[in-house]
């Protein structure tokens, strides 16, 4: 099959000089719209992958996100998100993006045409058969990204892909493909628009599905949270005072005590008050 990429064809819209802010917005908006059902289609994709990832974190796996640019950005900052929000190592979801870490905040020239770098920074990790490697690029064609994938393969490392383009080279070399197909920029070309938003919504949906597959939450709550700031700790206290129906003051001594609310909950219920 062909392969035709959508994230580089002319916008809908034309003339966006001549708008005003109103016209921006709204055609920004409308575009957007778009997306929470490009994402739709594509749920039995990612519930395979979320499926496989499981299995082998289940093992003592770890996810890994591989990308550049917007992408590698996306990938960082879901997995920086993972240790606060479940209170897992931070070791156990883990963001690269081409260039380094300088390359987050400043593009790094040529970084993502390299056909080797990617495995190479999989190196210090000790990357092995229970990982999982997700390469993350909105054209489906980054040479960092494909070959870093190519040789997980060749390594029997699960992989899977992000991409917004139908039949790239990317998705050809990944296991498990997410193909998410939104259509042409608002600014042509501009892949952080569209293509961002849904990267980043499918992002959410693997890392937070697989939380809860691992068990990191408790009915809705974010149980194992880390208490990194007083929000949380208030949290937390909140969260200790509606499942044992105990005042605020006693809730606040058990988190404090245990540093955790899953552990503050469990202390009490077995009896230890």
């Amino acid at each position: 099959m062909s392969f035709i990429k959508t994230t580089e064809q002319a916008s809908n819209h034309n003339h966006l000089e001549k708008m005003s802010v109103n016209e921006l917005l709204n055609n920004i908006n409308s575009e957007d719209k778009t997306i929470p059902i490009a994402v739709n289609k594509v749920i039995p994709s990612i519930e395979k992958l979320v499926i496989a990832i499981v299995e082998r974190m289940k093992k003592g796996g770890r996810l890994f996100y591989v990308g550049a640019g917007t992408s590698g950005r996306l990938g960082i900052l879901d997995a920086s998100e993972c240790p606060p929000t479940f209170g897992v190592p931070h070791d156990m979801v883990i963001g690269i993006i081409a260039g380094g870490d300088i390359a987050i905040r400043k593009a790094v020239e040529f970084a993502e045409d390299s056909t080797t770098q990617c495995w190479e920074d999989l190196q210090p990790y000790k990357i092995n058969d229970n990982d999982t490697v997700i390469g993350i690029a909105a054209s489906g064609t980054t040479p960092y990204v494909i070959s870093g994938l190519q040789k997980c393969n060749e390594n029997s490392i699960l992989t899977g892909c992000i991409t917004c383009n139908l039949n790239s080279p990317l998705s050809k070399v990944s296991k498990h493909p997410i193909e998410v197909i939104v259509g042409p920029e608002f600014v042509t070309g501009s892949s952080r628009m569209k293509a961002g938003t849904a990267q980043k919504l499918v992002l959410n949906m693997i890392s937070t599905s697989v939380m809860i597959q691992l068990g990191k939450i408790k009915g809705n709550k974010m149980v194992e949270m880390q208490l990194s700031n007083n929000k949380l700790v208030d949290r937390g206290t909140k969260m200790i005072m509606d499942e044992l129906n105990i005042l605020e003051e006693e809730a606040h001594k058990l988190l404090v005590e245990h540093q955790n609310v899953r552990k503050a909950i469990n202390y009490y219920i077995n009896g230890n008050r």
